[in-house]
């Protein structure tokens, strides 16, 4: 289910790029910044979902589901304070990362401002899912998130060709049409989550829907390690798509594709690991350590074996591939370049995605938090920004990401090996 998002937006890009440089440009600058606002709250699908897990492992099913409940209220008081803040900073935002130094930049920058304004009211139901993700998955309710999220995807998939080039009965809108269809599907999905927790609340016994502070407090303690987490990634893929756009649009255009593409890699390894997270929080909610070390091995294999296997194809693809998403030669030509990277990554995302997992899974968010921190500063970051300094171009900026990834693989395995994730019980 993790990659059907970014499936779409594949799409998006491949239907927007026929459109123009510019405008592809654009898109990927904005989707980044929706990524990031959205993402920061990834504690409302890892978090819930931990938390959901060890209660559900316990027997506690009206627990977990209520977990659900209070998460759904996070989400939509948070999305509506987001929603609130970047409206009017839209502009501001785009023009501080692609910067105003040319004509062509300040049409990005334009475009890019108009699709987030449009997109940015879909955050609150956007939240909304990660919620409805999270508990469900703790419940071992596992087909119906896919359901909801397909259903949402499937309405904006049509209305993002209809819309974006006014094909059949649909006006053409051209980039805002993007915006649009983003916006229609992820509400769509949101409602359904919200509809289904409102519902398993009732027929679980939850004793209130209203919001309950000792709940949300606790939920909020993990929150502070996973948003600290987000955030040293958001603020490195931020700084990567500022410096490349000094880089050029087609380069900008280029690192964002490719950025895609790793961040669908991401989720699919994700997709893989989830499951190991929602079973290793039962485990240990139920004492069953033993479970929860041989989850840990398997998911990792397979893992490893998944990734190697896309690793292979991206290769072969090298060629075919970037073509459908831009005929521009220019941009073709850039994507080579961090092309090779992403599929170097990718055996070591296997590992890193799946051991991720598991110890999110075992509510080990501080540790995660510290070496996703130190990953980020001492390797990523400074890449980033020597790369503007020496001219060191998109291999610069994708150096800094496969260092990053070596040293989380490093950490993880580290704390693995070390035992001390393995704890027991339901967290207060």
């Amino acid at each position: 289910m993790l990659i059907a998002p970014p499936l779409y937006l594949l799409l998006d890009l491949a239907v927007v790029g026929r459109l123009g440089g510019h405008q592809l440009a654009a898109l990927g600058v904005a989707t980044l910044v929706l990524s990031v606002i959205s993402t920061q709250l990834t504690f409302l699908s890892y978090g819930t979902t931990a938390r959901s897990a060890r209660r559900f492992g316990a027997g506690d099913r009206t627990g977990a589901v209520a977990e659900g409940v209070q998460a759904s209220w996070i989400a939509v008081a948070v999305g509506m304070v987001l929603v609130a803040v970047m409206y009017p900073l839209a502009p501001i935002v785009m023009r501080v990362l692609v910067g105003t130094g040319s004509a062509e930049a300040g049409q990005v920058v334009d475009d890019a401002a108009g699709w987030l304004r449009i997109a940015m009211f879909g955050v609150p139901v956007i939240l909304l899912s990660m919620a409805g993700n999270g508990w469900m998955r703790g419940v071992q309710d596992t087909r119906r998130p896919v359901l909801y999220v397909i259903a949402g995807l499937s309405v904006a998939a049509v209305l993002v060709v209809g819309l974006t080039h006014g094909v059949g009965p649909f006006p053409h809108l051209g980039l805002p049409g993007s915006a649009v269809a983003n916006l229609i599907g992820q509400g769509i999905t949101g409602v359904l989550f919200a509809v289904r927790v409102v519902r398993e609340a009732r027929r679980s016994g939850v004793q209130s829907l209203a919001p309950d502070r000792t709940v949300i407090r606790a939920q909020l303690v993990m929150a502070r390690d996973l948003v600290l987490r987000s955030l040293s990634f958001q603020v490195c893929f931020l700084s990567a798509a500022a410096v490349a756009a000094r880089f050029g649009v087609s380069a900008v255009a280029a690192h964002q594709v490719v950025l895609q593409l790793w961040e669908f890699m991401s989720l699919f390894l994700d997709s893989l690991a989830i499951a190991a997270q929602a079973m290793v929080g039962a485990a240990l909610g139920g004492g069953a350590v033993g479970v929860a070390v041989a989850v840990a091995r398997r998911v990792t294999v397979v893992s490893v074996v998944a990734a190697g296997l896309m690793a292979g194809v991206f290769a072969l693809g090298a060629e075919l591939i970037p073509r459908l998403f831009t005929s521009d030669q220019e941009i073709l030509d850039a994507i080579a370049v961090p092309w090779w990277f992403f599929v170097a990554m990718l055996p070591i995302a296997g590992i890193v995605f799946a051991l991720d997992g598991v110890l999110l899974g075992s509510g080990d968010a501080a540790f995660l938090r510290t070496a996703t921190l130190v990953a980020a500063l001492c390797g990523f970051l400074p890449l980033i920004w020597l790369s503007l300094a020496f001219d060191w171009g998109l291999a610069g900026i994708w150096t800094g990401l496969m260092v990053f990834m070596l040293l989380r693989l490093t950490a993880v395995a580290w704390r693995i090996r070390s035992g001390r994730w393995r704890r027991t019980g339901v967290d207060s």
